[in-house]
């Protein structure tokens, strides 16, 4: 979007100039950390931990040091802290205020991670079969999901992702049984029946399934110091009691690295990243076979999300814990997720390793995800403009749900019949006409050519029918 970029640490600009530039030969460390803390290049956890920039922002009104980022500073030396570095030119128009440009060499990437190796697919640890939720809103009823086959496998994140009402959300729900699924699907937690209410569930299933919430501040009681709160969760769900509680929450304070002088502070005086590690930290209490994490990093700058996506991936490899991650952020979810599951208007329409949903060929819902993606870095493929919005699930569109929106609509066939969820490679499900092979070579024709993909008219068409049904 940007043709310049401004980087601001404490209320000063640090670098400025082009943005291909500085995002492709960064000149300051502070926006290098940056750029570091992101998951780029489809880094995966199992690669690398993603860089963290250590200490905080200074508070406002701070007596500030000559250079604002020296406290932080891998290259900081004394002359950083007593002369303010000046702008230096670059050229084109770009500037950095460091003085030391010329060692920014030295800060090399961070070395390939030990232990986090990929997931291997275990035994299933949560079965989904058939799995619909239905509301009844004004006499309409809604179907929020709809035959939902779906596996979390032990040990391994399976990435969810989709548009806002696409089901997500719902579906999280549903599985920790805060709403009751719709008679005759399954949801099963190593192979036995989960009751569909939290409330008729036995401790011990609720103890399995934990949840991180987007906003952790709304999930934690304000009167009660950190230390309160985790103790809490670790006499309700372990039945611990006495200096073994005390125990507990001591281990998971060090997990989360979180201090004993954190423990004593009240959730409105923690930073958001402090506020979400003890969320994650509330949500291993009771050792839980599964963590529905919701959005968990959405609210957090780059560098703090970093260390939530590092410490997330630490815990799953010490714990063995499987995660249902749901984000909008597909960065996060290609970096963290080893399996993802795709939805939309309450369906899954492709689940697959994270490398094939991201390498393709995609369904052609996922492609027009994948395109929207904001790139820092690298060439743009094939751009989509998927014409209208998500149709109500209360009055879903004929054939595939998908159809009044695609890209790739086939007339006569797409808004005929609907195409059930089938496995079109090893390790990949999809939901879509086009056979496989076509799409991979129609996906890599529009890479190719850098081609802009639009809704054809006739798609457009059947979604001005559908709307003109809608009940609501």
């Amino acid at each position: 979007v940007c043709d310049r970029v401004g980087v601001m640490y404490a209320g000063k600009i640090v670098e400025e100039g082009d943005a291909t530039a500085v995002f492709d030969e960064p000149k300051h460390p502070y926006t290098l950390a940056l750029l570091r803390s992101l998951p780029r290049h489809g880094i995966r956890k199992s690669q690398r931990a993603l860089a963290t920039i250590p200490g905080s922002l200074p508070p406002v009104g701070a007596t500030l040091p000559a250079c604002v980022f020296v406290d932080r500073c891998p290259l900081a030396t004394e002359i950083c802290r007593t002369i303010d570095p000046p702008p230096v030119d670059l050229g084109d128009g770009r500037t950095s205020k460091c003085h030391h440009i010329d060692r920014l060499p030295e800060l090399t990437e961070a070395p390939a991670r030990a232990g986090a190796e990929q997931a291997q697919q275990g035994g299933a640890a949560l079965e989904l079969s058939g799995l619909s939720k239905t509301f009844h809103q004004g006499g309409h009823s809604v179907p929020a999901l709809v035959g939902i086959d779906l596996t979390i496998h032990d040990g391994e994140t399976l990435g969810l992702v989709g548009e806002s009402g696409s089901g997500k959300s719902t579906l999280a729900r549903t599985i920790l049984g805060i709403e009751r699924p719709d008679a005759g699907g399954g949801l099963e937690l190593d192979s036995h029946q989960l009751a569909g209410r939290s409330t008729d569930r036995p401790t011990a299933d609720k103890r399995s399934i934990q949840m991180v919430f987007q906003n952790p501040e709304s999930a934690l009681n304000r009167g009660w110091t950190a230390r309160r709160i985790l103790a809490r969760s670790v006499r309700k769900l372990t039945g611990l009691r006495g200096k073994a509680i005390d125990k507990r929450v001591d281990e998971l304070a060090a997990n989360l690295r979180l201090s004993q002088q954190h423990l004593d502070l009240k959730p409105r005086q923690l930073s958001g990243g402090l506020k979400q590690r003890l969320a994650i930290a509330r949500a291993f209490a009771g050792d839980p076979r599964i963590v529905v994490a919701d959005e968990p990093t959405s609210a957090l700058d780059v560098s703090v999300q970093a260390a939530i996506l590092n410490v997330l991936s630490d815990l799953q490899v010490e714990n063995k814990t499987s995660y249902l991650l749901i984000s909008h952020d597909l960065g996060v979810v290609r970096y963290l997720a080893d399996r993802i599951a795709v939805m939309y208007l309450g369906r899954i329409m492709e689940v697959g390793d994270s490398e094939i949903v991201f390498g393709g060929p995609n369904h052609p819902y996922t492609e027009a995800l994948l395109s929207a993606i904001p790139k820092v870095d690298g060439e743009p493929g094939a751009r989509i403009r998927l014409g209208g919005e998500i149709p109500s699930p209360a009055n879903p569109p004929s054939g595939c749900v998908f159809h009044t929106r695609c890209h790739r609509f086939m007339k006569g066939i797409c808004e005929v019949t609907e195409p059930p969820l089938i496995e079109v490679e090893p390790g990949h499900q999809m939901r879509c006409h086009i056979p496989v092979e076509e799409l991979r070579r129609l996906q890599a024709e529009a890479r190719a050519t850098d081609a802009v993909l639009t809704t054809p008219p006739e798609a457009l068409q059947a979604a001005e029918a559908v709307a003109e049904n809608n009940p609501g």
